[in-house]
């Protein structure tokens, strides 16, 4: 179980493996070379004392201040220490593990000027699980991520805080536990590890993942509705799609078909009515439009992740050191915001398809899903929980790489926001599985009062995987409890899984 990085050939998928199931990591011989030698360059500027943005010189407004040779351990240092200003709640290992990956893969590159040394501190640090604590907020996106990566040095240097174990430990104790030597930063080093976009990136990326598998899940909550609202598979029919041929679109009805192949609950059109409403029939081109988003995000993702981002870039074979604005997080940040739009419609159509189980003007099942209504209340609040995620995940989508604040005494006069981006498409990620928990819920709700009835393929799968844990509502109770449940489901995966066991989804 090991992944070997070379700043070029990083996958989402490995990013994930190594985040999320602890994956060890290594640098190639090949990469190792690369690393060394844009080392080596550093070394003969800071010989020379030529005047070079960041190794001998300050940084930021101050990049006019000369640093001599033997402060640039003192700069490297000061410049972790006072831009470890990151606020807030720290961010998940999970996450943290992919920012140290992704750092490290930049790194490898070689066009970074890091002692591979350090580089290796830093891998053993992510595979011996020493992950630093490190604040959610505080970066502009531009000029990297500088105060979160901040905190992600400071436990090389034995400083800030880390959790090692489960147990949250000082940087210093965590290090030692670890077996890990603190280092101490030298010409270059530190600008090297903090002048990227990693944090936005990793946050991103297992957002991105999540996303594409709650695409799926989504198709399979809309098919459940489709089939406790009796709807017309006519408007998935392939013709339809291929006259107007968006992929995600096409897709998304090829994944209805399959989902609901040998349902006694479909109907064709003119057996019950003529046509259904939008959140019906217009599944293919909602969901579609979401995941061709999707994939865009993913395709700039997977630039980004093995990208150089910091400044100034080395380029060792022409004997160059050229600064630049690859800390940059703009191409990220529209990303970013593109994929919480994304994400937040599904949680839109998502609620509208709740409104239409539960309300028996639209349904033609008892109201709220209850037997008894009035004694019970059912699925009534069910819904209003649906409708205020939505709502929120409407604020939550409004664009944050819109907005930038001028930084550094206006050297840094535009910033990209995009590490809120990410963030908040993370948000919204979590709340749409929240609303599509309820959709699931309120379906096979619906779906018991067609009794006697065959489910298709891949609906019948998801409805015994929210059955086995969640029974049916006969009378009121703690609905929280199998909301979350259901959730659970989501976020593992669960049911994406066990359905894909019988059907193909795109």
């Amino acid at each position: 179980m090991q992944i070997r990085i070379d700043g070029n050939s990083l996958t989402l998928e490995e990013l994930v493996k190594v985040a999320r199931e602890n994956y060890q990591v290594e640098i190639t011989e090949e990469a190792k070379g690369k690393i060394e030698k844009s080392r080596r360059l550093v070394d003969q500027f800071v010989d020379n004392e030529d005047v070079v943005y960041g190794i001998t010189t300050g940084f930021g407004k101050f990049s006019d201040v000369a640093i001599s040779k033997d402060e640039a351990e003192t700069l490297q240092r000061n410049l972790i220490i006072s831009h470890a200003c990151g606020v807030g709640n720290p961010l998940d290992e999970e996450i943290v593990r992919g920012i140290m990956l992704l750092r490290a893969n930049a790194l490898a590159k070689g066009h970074s000027g890091i002692r591979l040394s350090t580089v290796e501190t830093l891998l053993e640090m992510l595979n011996k699980g020493v992950h630093p604590i490190i604040p959610e907020k505080g970066s502009l996106g531009a000029s990297g991520d500088l105060a979160p990566l901040s905190h992600m040095v400071l436990v090389m240097l034995g400083e800030g805080e880390a959790i090692y174990k489960g147990k949250r430990l000082s940087g210093k104790e965590a290090m030692e536990q670890a077996g890990i030597k603190a280092i101490s930063l030298t010409s270059k080093e530190g600008l090297a590890l903090i002048n990227g976009t990693q944090v936005m990136t990793a946050i991103g990326a297992l957002t991105v993942y999540d996303c594409k598998k709650l695409t799926k899940l989504a198709d399979i909550a809309a098919a459940l509705t489709v089939e406790a609202q009796r709807g017309i598979v006519d408007a998935f029919d392939a013709k339809v799609h291929q006259v107007r041929p968006h992929q995600g679109q096409i897709d998304t009805a090829v994944n209805l078909l399959a989902l609901l192949e040998g349902s006694s609950l479909t109907t064709r059109q003119g057996e019950l009515r003529v046509q259904d409403a939008y959140t019906l029939r217009c599944i293919p081109q909602i969901h579609g439009g979401s995941k061709d988003a999707i994939t865009y995000v993913e395709s700039k993702l997977e630039i980004e992740m093995n990208a150089a981002t910091d400044n100034p870039l080395i380029f060792p074979n022409e004997g160059e050191v050229i600064s630049g604005g690859n800390f940059h997080g703009q191409p990220m940040a529209l990303a970013f915001d593109f994929l919480g739009i994304a994400i937040a419609e599904l949680a839109n159509v998502s609620e509208r398809r709740i409104e239409r189980l539960v309300n028996p003007q639209l349904s033609g099942l008892p109201a709220f899903l209850t037997a008894k209504g009035g004694l019970n209340s059912g699925f009534m609040i069910a819904q209003y929980s649906a409708a205020s995620l939505v709502s929120e995940n409407k604020v939550l989508a409004h664009p944050a790489s819109v907005d930038s604040i001028p930084s550094s005494a206006n050297q840094e006069d535009h910033v990209s926001m995009g590490t809120i981006a990410a963030r908040k498409a993370r948000e919204i990620y979590f709340n749409a599985a929240n609303v599509l928990a309820i959709e699931l819920l309120s379906a096979a709700q619906g779906i018991d009062f067609h009794s006697g009835a065959t489910l298709g393929k891949g609906t019948g799968e998801a409805y015994r995987s929210i059955r086995e844990k969640v029974t049916t509502l006969e009378e009121d109770r703690v609905m929280y409890v199998d909301i979350n449940a259901c959730n659970e489901l989501i976020l593992k995966h669960t049911i994406v899984d066990r359905v894909e066991g019988l059907v193909e989804l795109k």
